[in-house]
């Protein structure tokens, strides 16, 4: 079955490493639905904007890569039949009830690396 990567863009990363389970009871829900619903193969959250690092040619400076109003605030990888189910599926996050967004992609090839 295809996989679709569903990048989350958010004003920034609910994942501070001082988070509580309060703070992460909206997108820890919504991932255990999409594990019940047996869709969810990979997830990823990312820590806020402030903790990244960014190299160029010219070197590695502190923040995002791109300096925009919202950033990747994490990844997840689901299983769905064809694009329509993609989006049905990705469209109950609940990043897009606010400023945030989701980019869909469909997955060409690789995963998990187990070494």
């Amino acid at each position: 079955m295809p996989q679709y990567a569903v990048l989350i863009y958010t004003g920034d990363s609910a994942h501070d490493l001082d988070a509580t389970k309060e703070d992460l009871a909206q997108p820890d829900g919504h991932a255990e639905a999409l594990v019940a619903s047996g869709s969810l193969r990979a997830a990823f959250a990312f820590t806020p904007r402030d903790m990244a690092r960014s190299i160029r040619a010219e070197g590695v400076s502190d923040g995002p890569f791109v300096d925009a109003p919202q950033v990747v605030a994490g990844v997840y990888v689901i299983e769905a039949s064809d694009w329509d189910e993609a989006l049905r599926i990705a469209s109950t996050d609940p990043a897009i009830s606010g400023d945030g967004g989701l980019e869909v992609r469909l997955v060409h090839s690789g995963g998990i690396i187990d070494a």
